[in-house]
């Protein structure tokens, strides 16, 4: 199993940047689907990014496409978010999620979403208009 620790969190005003961080140990890195989420105070958890093994796909939330980039460093064993233009509706708790590819072949078999196994345990994202 792998062990995710999130940081980077802050407080920034709106239109400003940061950058998370993730890392992960216990596990060889390169076998897990990586995600973020995040949840906002009284709301569910959102799915808010993802990228495959190689780094080679990612995918988006609408809400964050053309703001948000994910990326991930196999050598450095860390998934990264860049967010940038940020909105105060970004405000969240953002966590960092892994799926190994075991589950992840079962899901893309059957169809079903990808229910990731792994979870960091949060960083404070807070953006003030």
């Amino acid at each position: 199993q792998v062990q995710l620790v999130e940081s980077g969190g802050g407080l920034v005003q709106a239109g400003g940047s940061l950058s998370l961080s993730c890392a992960a140990s216990g596990d060889t890195f390169s076998n897990y689907f990586m995600g973020w989420f995040r949840q906002a105070p009284g709301k569910e958890r959102e799915f808010v990014a993802s990228i495959s093994f190689s780094g080679g796909d990612t995918d988006y939330v609408d809400s964050v496409k053309g703001r948000f980039t994910i990326s991930r460093d196999n050598d450095q064993n860390a998934v990264y978010l860049q967010m940038n233009n940020l909105k105060p509706e970004d405000t969240a708790i953002y966590y960092c999620a892994a799926l190994s590819a075991s589950r992840w072949a079962v899901a893309v078999t059957s169809g079903s979403g990808y229910e990731f196994e792994y979870w960091g345990q949060g960083t404070q994202v807070t953006v003030s208009s």
